[in-house]
């Protein structure tokens, strides 16, 4: 067994037991703790907002989706990134304020327009309702049509939206700071990071706003997300039966650099408080709060 899958495999169980017969907490277990939380706490009528945060490679999808079907209420989970703008309003975006637009994921690049109403479809759905979600082809760097969208059915006791930078605080000021690496030297009036930060300041604030509760999964050290995020990709072409080509590395280290600002705020405490689930270079839980 490889040894992606045994990390899979412990994100997925729930809790376990160390060689000393103790109980062993694991994301998914905390994840579930949680948002059982939540829903006994919300008063009656009301369906909590979750958002659930973690850096790329974290293991917040795996954990989430084991945390809702272990949960013993209905509860719809989606992910901000199905909630990108299209390919074309991206390439828009990139052409009226900075070309690293067109790589998707910082502040600015979601439709949060779409993700507030699809929240609010869900809050006021009946017992047979069926409610869309919006699915987005990474593969066609695009919003898949509506006809293949997913759909929720009924009333969910909780919304779970788990992404990269859930409650991630604005701090306009870094926008003037010395890049912190080769992307950042790119934008060399700072009006892409100037744009993610008033973008973080209205409609990720109101979002953040909106939300009952945050919890989010703390790696040790931005290094460990490089390393999560290259495990990833070579998972992915091992499972074509190939080695990954030094290029795609390469590729994956710029692609993690759009992200390193934020993710390293949000490790250092820029983000709004919350549940909080520490974990080791190996996905290993050790220690957890507010779950």
């Amino acid at each position: 067994m490889s040894k992606d899958s045994r990390d899979k495999i412990r994100i997925q169980s729930g809790t376990g037991r160390d060689q000393g017969g103790g109980i062993v907490q694991t994301i998914a277990g905390c994840v579930q703790a949680w948002i059982e939380g939540a829903i006994a706490a919300a008063p009656a009528g009301h369906v909590p907002l979750l958002l659930l945060s973690g850096p790329q490679g974290a293991g917040k999808s795996t954990a989430l989706a084991a945390a809702i079907e272990a949960v013993p209420h209905p509860v719809a989970g989606a992910s901000i990134d199905d909630f990108y703008l299209t390919h074309a309003e991206r390439m828009e975006l990139a052409r009226r304020v900075s070309p690293l637009f067109m790589t998707r994921g910082p502040p600015g690049t979601h439709d949060l327009t779409l993700l507030t109403m699809t929240v609010a479809a869900l809050r006021a759905a009946g017992d047979t309702a069926e409610t869309p979600l919006p699915v987005f082809d990474k593969l066609k760097d695009n919003r898949a049509p509506v006809s293949d969208w997913r759909s929720f059915t009924g009333r969910p006791a909780a919304i779970v939206i788990e992404g990269w930078l859930m409650g991630v605080l604005p701090h306009a000021a870094s926008a003037w700071e010395a890049p912190l690496n080769p992307v950042e030297a790119e934008d060399r009036t700072g009006v892409w990071r100037r744009y993610q930060e008033t973008a973080l300041a209205s409609g990720y604030r109101d979002l953040w706003d909106a939300a009952d509760s945050f919890c989010h999964i703390v790696p040790p050290d931005f290094d460990c997300v490089l390393g999560w995020r290259l495990q990833q990709e070579a998972t992915l072409w091992e499972a074509r039966g190939e080695a990954m080509p030094k290029e795609r590395r390469d590729w994956v280290r710029r692609f993690i650099q759009h992200y390193e600002r934020l993710t390293r705020r949000m490790l250092a405490g820029g983000r709004r408080p919350g549940a909080e689930v520490y974990i080791d270079a190996n996905r290993t839980v050790f220690r957890a709060s507010g779950c």
